[in-house]
């Protein structure tokens, strides 16, 4: 049980240490949890992990086992999807079997609140001290199984949600063998749009790399949208709760420039907060101000951007690494809505558009980000070492100040930034930088790397 341990978003690990029985004793801890909930039913997906499909089995038996009734998806299924069919259907939590954009010899459990939001961190608290040897019930108390196609009522909630006419759009879309497969590409679709579907085959591997919608693992799209007829391309990670946004003229969308235009395009027909993490650019600040809104920031994580949203009754929500939520549909980050969404906003008004008004208004910004290896359990004591030791200049440039929300913020005099913290989900560091040009940014990572290198 020592290897269980619940990060950013749930428990992630390689295989060798993510099996059946650690998986079982995960299920029964979520079991005596929803027990304490008085809980009747719950929901259960998976992604498309060669693993998953036994993994989730294992679950569904555990919690069937202890008397729940168990919604399960008939087929590899979006977390999105999951998340919304527990909101609407009045379900009594969830879990989805997924390592989303970890490589093919990863696996996790992610586990979701009634309303679809990701289980905040009591929630965890409390799984992880209930964790035991699965102790079930004999079979004639078993509750209720049922596999169900779950995207049929999720693509009529979206498209009657998105009201976007997309008749004659061009687009293209990446699956990267994942999950969004068939429901992404199909929601496009459905709306009106010609789409040419790339990597949409399953396949367990995902091609032997990682389904992470990067600019390095988006090259295939990239060219696709440069070469061909396609206005606009997306991408999901590997349970279709991120994305990815390709254009004619910029190739891969920085995930902070497509949330600063997601919100400035929201901002045309509503209102509201925006709620970002440390790790995302202070470009949403200068555009919420501009319209007399307020920004919230919260640690990485988007169980934390959820929290974020409810509490200020946030428009929309978003993190850096293409993570975003829109409050009134789901507190929960969603790349298949978001996909019809941002495809509705640039069926209006291109994109590029969009975004070149949006950097001559407010200027400039860069951001990219880098890891250093650190095991798990060198990470609290490397954060213990900066604390109170950081320079006082950085790259030549004053420290201004230094935010302790998520790890350390390091501003500096020149409007940019560093941020190092630990990664929920990996053995690594993170350390972020934004400024005003790529060169910059890169020096500050390089900066930000000998800083904290020397003291894993």
């Amino acid at each position: 049980m020592d290897h269980i341990q619940f990060g950013t978003d749930g428990w992630r690990a390689t295989l060798d240490t993510f099996t059946e029985r650690r998986v079982r004793i995960v299920a029964q801890a979520a079991a005596d949890y929803f027990d304490q909930q008085d809980a009747q039913t719950v929901g259960v997906g998976y992604d498309a992990r060669e693993s998953s499909p036994g993994f989730a089995d294992a679950v569904v038996e555990v919690l069937s086992g202890n008397g729940l009734d168990v919604v399960v998806s008939e087929r590899d299924c979006p977390t999105p999807v999951l998340a919304w069919t527990l909101k609407d259907r009045g379900l009594d939590g969830g879990i989805v079997i997924t390592a989303s954009h970890n490589p093919p010899e990863y696996n996790g459990i992610k586990f979701l609140s009634p309303d679809g939001s990701p289980a905040e961190e009591d929630v965890t608290d409390s799984l992880e001290a209930l964790l035991a040897e699965p102790d079930l019930l004999p079979e004639a108390d078993h509750g209720e199984v049922v596999s169900e196609p779950l995207v049929p009522e999720y693509t009529e909630h979206a498209l009657d949600f998105g009201a976007a006419d997309l008749e004659g759009l061009q687009v293209a879309y990446d699956a990267m063998h994942g999950s969004g497969r068939g429901v992404t590409d199909a929601l496009l679709e459905a709306a009106g749009a010609d789409v040419t579907s790339l990597r949409d085959e399953l396949d367990p591997t995902f091609g032997g790399g990682s389904p992470e919608p990067t600019a390095e693992k988006l090259t295939e799209l990239v060219d696709h949208v440069e070469t061909s007829d396609a206005e606009i391309g997306f991408a999901n990670d590997g349970d279709a709760d991120r994305l990815a946004v390709v254009t004619p003229d910029r190739g891969f969308l920085d995930p902070n420039l497509l949330y600063a235009a997601l919100y400035d395009y929201l901002l045309e027909s509503d209102s509201g907060p925006a709620v970002r993490t440390v790790s995302t650019t202070f470009l949403i600040d200068e555009i919420a101000t501009a319209h007399g809104e307020e920004t919230a920031e919260v640690p990485v994580g988007f169980k934390w951007v959820a929290q974020g949203m409810e509490e200020v009754d946030a428009l929309c929500g978003g993190e850096e690494s293409g993570g975003f939520g829109l409050t009134s549909h789901l507190r929960n980050k969603d790349g298949v809505l978001l996909a019809l969404v941002v495809a509705g906003a640039h069926a209006e008004r291109p994109l590029d558009d969009r975004v070149d008004d949006i950097i001559d208004e407010y200027g400039e910004i860069h951001q990219d980000r880098i890891s250093v290896d650190c095991p798990d359990d060198r990470k609290e004591a490397v954060l213990d070492s900066l604390d109170g030791s950081l320079p006082e200049t950085i790259g030549g440039v004053d420290v201004t100040n230094v935010g302790t929300k998520d790890g350390f913020k390091i501003f500096l005099g020149d409007g940019s930034w560093l941020l190092v913290r630990p990664s929920g989900t990996e053995p690594k560091l993170r350390v972020y930088a934004e400024a005003d040009s790529a060169d910059r940014v890169a020096d500050l990572l390089e900066d930000g790397r000998e800083l904290v290198e020397p003291l894993v």
